[in-house]
Formats: structure tokens, C-alpha cells, sequence
């Protein structure tokens, strides 16, 4: 029987070897659109879980469950790599309010920015200042703006077609908003949410005081769109309106935390480690489904696809789900650290953060040899539109394993709706399309597939 066993497997290794790449991309895609995990995995996580915000007990919970399933599939190890992460806490819901006049109160939507700090007991009430900049908050000087809160309202420029680049052309406001109107002597800051749709969502995210000291900071919190654009309307029929806010938010001491990491040894170069991951923490507010659940478990299924596929790899395929990326990178520094005194040689790392929307393609961190032998590839992707193969930033997670030689990659999926859900209440399992997720694995899991099969260009 033994014999028999060994015959067979020596029959189907030699089935898959003799496939062509399109072959194997075709088997790859087909497992994860008739037979895929990753959006049973992702209802758990979301709907079982929930927000999974650093140091939290949902965390905790989430480091388990996913040790366990990638322990079900049958990797060669599991192990957890323990880091320590920042524990934020948001308390009581946030409350707010513009003031027109004494009793005439509306009521706005708000939430506090990760890392800020509560409101004084009772809340905070003070005029608005309303500016476009941290340049302009600077022209404007103490004198405009001691004793009262400042409104960023610079939205997100709606004409670019990367979404990504609008985020990062106003999200200094949102990250460093407290830390410069501390300076000028203001009491607060609102600032209006990283979201180019007009809804009643505000959306957090992380901010920083840099180095104030700890009696000067001031709290911070976002405001929904709507509710921005209504506040600044009734400010320019009158400048004197007041703002009200309470939140209760605090930063906690440190507290300790995993990385959760499995691997397929390699067959031949065990020693070369190809990477593939997302990050498991998420804000609280909502499941973190897109944010970034769909990364977690499409990195998941990567390692799965390949071995239900068939596949064999040379090298060692590791799947890393990073703690703290939202407030902290702690994860993803420690596990560089650890790899680089363990001297491991991280050949490719590919990195799923950007929602589980459709797929297009990848950007790359490498060098132009590289990225000439990935193009060769870029025909074996057409049958699934997979078409967008460019350089550009790949994760903040596999950032700190850059080397000379290796290469970086984020998948790239249809961006225009990712915003909508964005460190919001409404990124949530519902928004994830079930075809989309699973075309996003088998996307990953064919790249990897080639880059194990043919290593580094240069």
C-alpha cells in the first residue's frame, strides 16, 4: 500500500511539473473560485470577531483563530512571534455638536483619532477656526487661533484617479493636525475624514503628538463628510458658532502581542523565503473586513491554493499576519528584526492591504532587471484582467525587509470604493464581494507560484 502511495505521488508531481505556467494559473484560479477559504475565514473574523485594534481582547481572539486554521491546513510549522503593541482604548462613544446660539444645537458625527486623548470631563466647547493646510494653520499665527478648536477641511482630491494618491495628498492633516495647532495655542481639532464619498461615516485613523509633552497634547477626532461640509457652510454664515466634543479615549501602557506566521519548507532552497501577508489588527469601529481582513485571509489562501494545486515549492512560502500596522508597525518592524539576526534571505515579499475589491495587478519595489522578468509574465495574467504591473510602493508591512536585491509587492485591487470603508463603522464583512476576495487569492497565489518557480532575475 505503502508502494502504491509513494507510486501515485510520484505520478501527480510529475502531472504538475509537466504543465505549462498557464496551466498551473488556470488550476490556481479555478481551486479559489470553486473551492476557496478565504471568505469563510473572513465571515469569521468579521462576524465571530470583529475589530481587532492592538492589544485588545478581539485581537487576542483573532491570533487564535487563525493559528488554528493555518494549523489545519497542513503547513510544515505555525508559530506565533511575540511583539509588544502600543493598547489604545476608545471608551465611551464620542459625542458632538455645533452651537449657532444659546439651546440652538445639531448634532454632528464624529470619532476620536487613534493615539489622541480624551476631552477634558464634561467635554470641550470652543469657536472654530476652519483651514485648508498646515501651511495655512501656520500663516495664520497664535493670535487667530489660541483657545480655539481647529477644523481641517482639506478633502481628498476627488479628479485623481488614483484614490490612494488623493488619501496621501491630505492625510498630513488628519496624522500631524493636533501636533501643529498644539503649537499655536488651540484647544482641539476636527478634521474632516480621509473619504471621497458624502456620507455620515467619520473615519479614523492614526495621529501623532511627536514629541509634546503629554500635559500640552489636545484631543483630536474626525468628522463625517456631511457633516463637514455642513459645518463649514454655517461657518461662513457665522464665524462665531461654537463646537462641543467629548470623548473618553486614553493611551494604555504597552501590552504583549503575536505575529502569527506559517511555512511550506522549500524543496530545494529552504533557505529563500518568499513572503506573503497582510496585517490583523484593524480600528474598532467596524470588522475590519476590508482593512484589513481580506488581506489576512487571501494571504491565508495563498499557501492553501498552492498545496490543494499541487504545487511543490523550491522555496520556503511564508505567510505573515502582522500585529499593529493601523498604530504602531510594531509587527512588521519585529519581524524584520528577527529575520535579519536570524540572517534569513526574504527573496520576494508580497503584501494584500488595500480592500478585497477586484484585483488589477501588483506595483513593485525592485530593480529594472526584475521588473523586466515580471512583465514576461504579464501575459499568463490577461485571461484573468490582471493588467496593471508597474513600480511603485508595495506595503507598509514588508517595507522594512527592503534589501538591494530582493522585491517588494502590494496587490493592487480596483481602488475607487476603498475610501468609502476606510477606517470606518461601514467596513464591514457585508461590503466584501465573496468573487472579488477569491480572484484577489488566486491572483497572489499565481505571482508567488512564479516567482518561486523562477527566483530572482538578477
Amino acid at each position: 500500500m505503502k508502494y502504491l502511495f509513494l507510486v501515485f505521488t510520484c505520478l501527480f508531481v510529475s502531472f504538475v511539473s509537466a504543465q505549462t505556467d498557464a496551466e498551473i494559473l488556470k488550476t490556481i484560479y479555478k481551486t479559489s473560485l470553486t473551492n476557496g477559504n478565504s471568505y469563510k475565514w473572513l465571515d469569521h473574523l468579521s462576524n465571530q470577531i470583529g475589530g481587532r485594534l492592538s492589544g485588545s481582547l478581539n485581537a487576542e481572539k483573532a491570533i487564535e483563530y487563525t493559528k488554528e486554521e493555518l494549523q489545519k491546513i497542513g503547513l510544515d510549522k505555525v508559530w506565533l512571534q511575540p511583539v509588544m503593541v502600543p493598547k489604545w482604548v476608545r471608551g465611551a462613544p464620542e459625542f458632538a455638536f455645533i452651537e449657532t446660539a444659546s439651546g440652538a444645537t445639531t448634532k454632528v458625527n464624529i470619532c476620536a483619532l487613534g493615539g489622541s486623548i480624551g476631552t477634558p470631563f464634561g467635554g470641550l466647547k470652543a469657536q472654530v477656526l476652519e483651514v485648508k493646510s498646515i501651511d495655512e494653520l501656520e500663516s495664520l499665527g497664535k493670535e487667530n487661533i489660541e483657545g480655539k478648536i481647529v477644523f481641517f477641511n482639506r478633502p481628498m482630491q476627488a479628479d485623481l484617479i488614483q484614490t490612494f494618491e488623493a488619501y496621501g495628498g491630505c492625510v498630513d492633516q488628519r496624522y500631524a493636525g493636533a501636533m501643529e495647532a498644539t503649537k499655536f495655542g488651540a484647544v482641539g481639532v476636527i478634521v474632516r475624514s480621509m473619504n471621497l464619498r458624502q456620507d455620515d461615516f467619520p473615519h479614523t485613523g492614526s495621529m501623532t503628538y511627536g514629541d509634546i509633552p503629554v500635559s500640552k497634547r489636545i484631543p483630536s477626532a474626525a468628522i463625517s463628510t456631511n457633516d463637514a461640509n455642513l459645518l463649514s457652510s454655517m461657518l461662513a454664515l457665522n464665524k462665531n458658532l461654537k463646537f462641543f466634543f467629548s470623548q473618553s479615549c486614553q493611551q494604555l501602557n504597552d501590552v504583549q502581542s503575536y505575529n502569527v506566521i506559517g511555512e511550506i519548507t522549500g524543496s530545494q532552497f529552504p533557505n529563500e523565503y518568499i513572503l506573503v501577508g497582510g496585517h490583523l489588527d484593524s480600528w474598532d469601529l467596524g470588522d475590519g473586513a476590508h482593512d484589513d481582513g481580506a488581506g489576512v485571509v487571501q494571504s491565508m489562501d495563498v499557501l492553501r491554493l498552492l498545496k490543494e494545486s499541487g504545487i511543490k515549492p523550491k522555496r520556503s512560502i511564508r505567510v505573515v499576519l502582522f500585529m499593529n500596522e493601523e498604530n504602531g508597525l510594531r509587527g512588521a518592524t519585529k519581524y524584520a528584526e528577527i529575520a535579519k539576526q536570524k540572517g534569513e534571505n526574504h527573496i520576494f515579499s508580497l503584501e494584500s492591504d488595500s480592500g478585497g475589491f477586484t484585483p488589477r495587478g501588483f506595483s513593485f519595489d525592485c530593480s529594472d532587471t526584475d521588473m523586466n522578468q515580471i512583465l514576461s509574465w504579464k501575459e499568463l495574467f490577461k485571461p484573468y484582467l490582471i493588467h496593471y504591473f508597474e513600480k511603485g510602493h508595495s506595503g507598509a508591512d514588508v517595507g522594512p525587509l527592503k534589501t538591494d536585491t530582493n522585491v517588494l509587492a502590494g496587490l493592487r485591487p480596483d481602488s475607487q470604493r476603498y475610501f468609502d470603508y476606510h477606517h470606518a463603522a461601514n467596513d464591514t464583512f457585508d461590503a466584501v464581494n465573496k468573487r472579488e476576495l477569491e480572484l484577489g487569492a488566486a491572483t497572489m497565489a499565481s505571482l508567488v507560484y512564479l516567482f518561486d518557480k523562477y527566483g530572482l532575475a538578477n
